[in-house]
């Protein structure tokens, strides 16, 4: 097969992976959890397997802790996190209310001096304004995520159909590699291998790491925010840690969150405030000396930036099946992309010229 009819292949075998996300992303996020839970479950299996442990009860045992695990800690926090969301969505038009009356109150002077109390007028219109839109979009938000069908069947979806389906992956994983493996071109199955080599190393080490991190650091944001007597400071601290797989954005949530609240709850005592604020601060010397590099390090070797733009582009074109891919996807083509780096500095194309043969001893150039 020639080098453009190779490249032809792979290039519609792209096309196809796209098309099929693209028609059926709404039905895939199920089999695409299940997918991930079979992946970072699959080693606990073969370790098992190698204390003589049979397949199937090893399967049977890791996915039944794991199923216990995940509802025990789901009947403990769901009807906390539940109720803070409900009284938190409610309670937003108020919080949003008071902190534009501080704005205007405590800045009314400084307006005044530079713009007029004309000046005043309109930003205190356009505070007003784009405060109850803010407002009514973010209550609205809530409201839809709680109640619409769309989000239940999702939710069932997933709470029924993934353990089944992650329970027949795991049990099959072995056979699926091998088989996949045998599928690969001859020619070029060493070269692959070790792709996917990288590309696992990347992703399950990212994987791994950051769903830690994003659990300790949630835990350690939600008890200190209660302890600090914000409120609803459980739930912002959950999803500040949730959140926490995109590069700063989890953290910057919380900070934005937290401090309007705390705002809207303690001014004018600026301590509490202050406090809040030490308690991101805390959790970010946690992340960055601690928890990163003991547990990430460079697992997955990708920019942030370049992660950013991978979960807002994934989840743009497939939806919330996008952002599950997203960072595996962003991995596997930072594999690509440096292999196809590395092959061109060392082709003619970088050096523009080819090295000359060494001519043979004895050989001269005729004058």
């Amino acid at each position: 097969m020639t080098l453009q009819r190779q490249i032809g292949f792979w290039i519609a075998c792209l096309g196809g992976l796209i098309a099929f996300l693209y028609l059926f992303s709404s039905v895939l996020t199920p089999f695409v959890a299940a997918l991930i839970l079979a992946y970072l479950l699959d080693p606990l299996v073969d370790w098992l397997e190698r204390m003589r442990l049979g397949r199937l009860t090893a399967t049977c045992l890791v996915l039944l802790v794991f199923v216990l695990v995940f509802v025990v800690i789901l009947l403990a926090a769901a009807p906390l996190m539940l109720n803070q969301l409900s009284a938190l969505a409610a309670k937003m038009p108020d919080y949003v209310t008071r902190l534009q009356t501080l704005v205007t109150e405590q800045g009314g002077p400084l307006f005044e001096r530079f713009g007029g109390e004309g000046r005043l007028k309109e930003i205190q219109s356009q505070l007003a304004s784009g405060a109850g839109e803010a407002a009514k979009w973010f209550a609205g938000l809530f409201t839809s995520l709680l109640s619409g069908g769309q989000f239940v069947l999702n939710l069932i979806s997933l709470l029924v159909l993934t353990p089944v389906v992650a329970f027949y992956m795991i049990l099959d994983w072995d056979h699926m590699v091998a088989k996949v493996d045998q599928w690969l071109p001859l020619a070029h199955r060493d070269t692959i291998r070790e792709l996917v080599t990288e590309m696992d190393q990347s992703v399950a080490g990212f994987l791994r790491g950051q769903a830690t991190i994003c659990i300790v650091l949630g835990l350690f944001y939600a008890i200190a925010l209660s302890v600090a007597g914000l409120h609803f400071g459980f739930v912002i601290g959950i999803i500040s840690g949730l959140i926490n797989f995109i590069p700063y954005v989890g953290s910057l949530t919380g900070l934005v969150l937290s401090i309007g609240v705390a705002t809207a709850q303690f001014w004018p005592d600026w301590t509490m405030i202050l406090v809040i604020l030490g308690i991101f601060a805390a959790g970010q010397f946690l992340e960055g000396n601690v928890l990163q590099p003991k547990l990430l390090g460079h697992a997955l070797g990708l920019h942030p930036v370049w992660l950013m733009f991978a979960l807002l582009a994934f989840g743009s074109l497939f939806g919330f099946v996008g952002i599950m891919l997203a960072v595996p996807l962003a991995a596997i083509i930072g594999v690509l992309v440096r292999f196809a780096l590395r092959q061109y500095l060392a082709s003619p194309l970088y050096h523009g010229y080819r090295q000359p043969l060494p001519r043979p001893p004895g050989d001269s150039v005729a004058p």
